[in-house]
């Protein structure tokens, strides 16, 4: 019997004792363990904000049609640009019928009958654009982004269209279970009537009519210092070497990561190339991903909408572009601020780029600023584009940093058919 509880004794002893040591090396629950595997990272400093996906997934343009050639534009976080597309997320769309755009003219659908165009850009994963508006899940979207989504009713048809537009081109589907009604629409599309109306150019983009009152604006910015970003980005700081290139920039190296800053441009990219995991490349999976390392690894200064590149080699590139007010703050060749750019493999990060600086308040001094428009912009816009074949315009901040802190010049921006954007003088 006393050997039974000496036993028992013992092996409370022991539990106990291992216990302890547990607790010792990985502290209580919730905390951060002494003992961590060479990939994890440390918790960041509280640095920038958090956002969710669905706070980076938004049309970049709201395109108003209004019937007999009549349009107009309404631009992110403008009033009813917030007040159609906060309506339009609460409705239902459903039971999708795939066909080819070819088979319908677009472009006399947008010139007579009236309705709402969504542009998302190079486009928007499906499962991401679930996440805010209701979209119905059916296999035919399967594996599909979608770059717009055109909503009209035609001329003495009592019913709305819905027509999804993928982003590889030539393939549309249409939602035949729409929660629409021809008088949704038109109430919708009647806050256009008053607004600066534009003008479709070969059927491809638009131009305001007259000048576009904008506002040159003045910011104050803040910096997050090298070793912020060394804790963030780092398992242990301590470690790391520093090196200094000929270029002025300054690596830090841990043998396994690199964190490259140059100071002039107040820049840095980090690359960790063996994160590269195997599983599968989904642009939905790189997406959220890319948004949760922002998340961990310095946050956010500001709105931001989400941009994904075509899969390369299995790379995908996750492009956040920063906004101010209604219009995006544009990356220049001798001052990159404006965008984060991340390179991502089967969900995981191997090369993160950003700017330093963050806006420490919302504005110090506005100036009203006159876009042109009208006949004036097309002459800008042909001396701008030369030979190439404009696709799209729009209206966006040019950012210039001087001792007294970020100026906000607008401009007016023409994107090619090959990709290259010129701001037009």
């Amino acid at each position: 019997m006393k050997e039974t509880v000496k036993t028992g004794i013992l092996a409370l002893l022991i539990a106990i004792s291992l216990l302890q040591s547990y607790f010792l090396i990985y502290r209580l629950p919730g905390s951060n363990p002494v003992v961590k595997s060479g990939e994890d990272y440390v918790a960041t400093d509280n640095m920038g904000t958090q956002l969710a996906a669905a706070d980076l997934v938004y049309p970049e343009q709201m395109i108003i049609h209004m019937g007999n050639s009549k349009h107009t534009v309404f631009y992110p976080n403008s009033t009813f640009y917030n007040l159609i597309f906060g309506r339009l997320q609460g409705r239902l769309m459903d039971g999708f019928q795939r066909g080819v755009t070819m088979n319908t003219d677009w472009s006399r659908i947008r010139n007579e009958d009236q309705g709402i165009e969504l542009q998302f850009g190079s486009g928007i994963p499906v499962p991401l654009l679930q996440k805010v508006m209701q979209i119905a899940d059916d296999p035919l979207l399967d594996g599909e982004s979608i770059s717009r989504i055109f909503i009209y009713t035609d001329k003495g048809e009592d019913k709305v269209r819905v027509f999804f537009f993928s982003a590889q081109g030539d393939v549309v589907y249409e939602a035949t279970k729409a929660d629409f009604t021809v008088q949704d629409l038109k109430q919708h599309v009647a806050f256009g009537k008053n607004w600066t109306p534009y003008t479709l150019v070969n059927g491809t983009y638009y131009i305001p009519d007259k000048p576009l009152d904008t506002a040159k604006v003045s910011l104050e910015v803040g910096k997050y210092t090298v070793e912020q970003m060394q804790r963030s980005l780092f398992f242990d700081p301590s470690i790391t070497r520093n090196i200094r290139e000929k270029d002025n920039s300054e690596i830090y190296t841990d043998s396994k990561r690199s964190l490259q800053v140059r100071q002039d441009q107040n820049w840095m990219n980090y690359t960790d190339p063996a994160a590269a995991s195997a599983g599968e490349n989904s642009p939905e999976k790189n997406a959220l991903s890319a948004v949760e390392f922002v998340n961990q690894h310095g946050g956010w200064s500001g709105r931001y909408l989400i941009r994904l590149s075509d899969e390369t080699d299995g790379r995908q590139t996750v492009l956040f572009q920063q906004y101010y007010g209604a219009y995006p703050i544009i990356d220049m060749p001798d001052f990159h601020y404006g965008v984060m750019q991340l390179e991502m493999r089967q969900g995981t990060t191997t090369s993160y780029e950003r700017s330093l600086l963050y806006l420490k308040e919302e504005n110090r001094a506005k100036q009203v600023v006159r876009l042109p428009g009208g006949e004036e912009l097309k002459r800008r816009i042909a001396a701008a584009a030369k030979e190439g074949q404009v696709i799209k315009l729009y209206p966006a901040y040019q950012p210039k940093l001087d001792k007294s802190g970020l100026t906000l010049t607008p401009v007016w921006v023409v994107k090619l058919h090959d990709g290259s954007e010129r701001i037009l003088p």
